[in-house]
């Protein structure tokens, strides 16, 4: 189809239609040149079945994300009997997997109400996780932090093509514990 790796490379990379490629003699020769492209980070995220729990990893650092609605009854921040026990489950793989150092306890929200209630809301959830995780972290020389970011953070868009999407909005709702991996 093509003589010449270089032409059918420019092909291929013009941001623009290409003029029209003149014949080239069969024997013709020309230099490959080196494709050089940026690689961005690529992070996997494992979800539970329910798609209350996630899971990613960069380099060492793991964050678990537990959904809003399996740990606080809706726009309060007093954890559920259910949230106690997945908070175990999660306190379990950061003492098993965990490198020590600093646990960090991060709320958020999605886009309804005001900007100074979801920050409100989102750090009493983070403090809530934090006080529940303290009894439950047992490794050597980790220490907590909570923070809350309002809606500020999202997973993913709360509105799509000017609609609100209610799935995504509940995956913004939700708290993260983030900790550094044994190597």
């Amino acid at each position: 189809m093509f003589r010449s790796l270089s032409v059918a490379v420019a092909l291929v990379l013009s941001p623009t239609p290409a003029p029209s490629v003149p014949e080239l003699a069969p024997d013709a020769t020309g230099p490959v040149e080196n494709l050089v492209l940026p690689v961005e980070d690529i992070i996997g995220e494992v979800e539970s079945m329910d798609g209350t729990e996630s899971e990613t990893k960069q380099g060492r650092q793991v964050t678990v994300a537990l959904t809003s609605d399996v740990l606080f009854p809706l726009n309060k921040w007093q954890l559920t009997a259910k949230a106690r026990q997945r908070l175990r489950q999660v306190a379990e793989k950061v003492n098993a997997e965990g490198a020590g150092g600093v646990v960090k306890i991060e709320g958020h929200t999605d886009d309804q109400g005001t900007d100074a209630y979801n920050v409100a809301l989102s750090r009493r959830r983070a403090q809530a996780v934090l006080q529940a995780m303290r009894g439950l972290l047992t490794g050597p020389g980790m220490t907590l932090q909570a923070g809350g970011y309002g809606e500020s953070r999202p997973k993913l868009p709360n509105i799509v093509q000017g609609k609100p999407v209610e799935k995504n909005r509940a995956k913004n709702r939700r708290v993260e514990i983030v900790f550094t991996a044994k190597q």
